[in-house]
């Protein structure tokens, strides 16, 4: 009998997991884009570049996992899991160095003043950076279990 990793790829709690990266990149693409400001710093393009990445990554795998659970049959091919695992670790560091630029650039904007960025503005810009590392945290999160079950297969 082959474990049962909670929160690999195949289980519920792995298309929770995919959920909530999918609902976190959505939201800090949806704060980010509000203005077309954002343009100005290289480190907030960076971000949206890479939430748009990682939102239909995350969809997909969403929608592997759900089909799984419905159908109650798991997907342990260890290449299919050797490609998610490396997606899942590129993209998670992609994500923490975006999340973690896009928060220094939005901190040094709010403490300039509001010459620089607007309160309403910089706040978003805050608001995006956080749901981006609540994003990055759970990409990790999913990484790890995955490769957790990779060498039991």
């Amino acid at each position: 009998m082959m474990e049962q990793v909670p929160g690999a790829l195949g289980t519920s709690a792995s298309l929770a997991l995919r959920l909530g990266q999918t609902i976190f990149c959505s939201a800090s693409l949806l704060f980010m884009c509000l203005d077309v400001e954002f343009y100005s710093y290289t480190s907030f393009s960076y971000l949206v570049t890479v939430m748009g990445l990682v939102t239909p990554w995350s969809m997909s795998l969403a929608l592997i996992d759900a089909y799984s659970v419905f159908i109650n049959c798991l997907p342990r091919q260890p290449r299919v899991l050797l490609i998610v695992v490396v997606g899942d670790w590129t993209l998670s560091f992609l994500s923490l160095a975006a999340a973690c630029s896009s928060a220094s650039v939005a901190s040094l904007l709010v403490n300039a003043g509001n010459s620089y960025c607007p309160t309403k503005l910089c706040s978003r810009y805050q608001l995006s950076a956080a749901m981006a590392f609540l994003s990055w945290f759970l990409s990790f999160a999913s990484t790890l279990f995955n490769l957790w079950l990779l060498p039991s297969l």
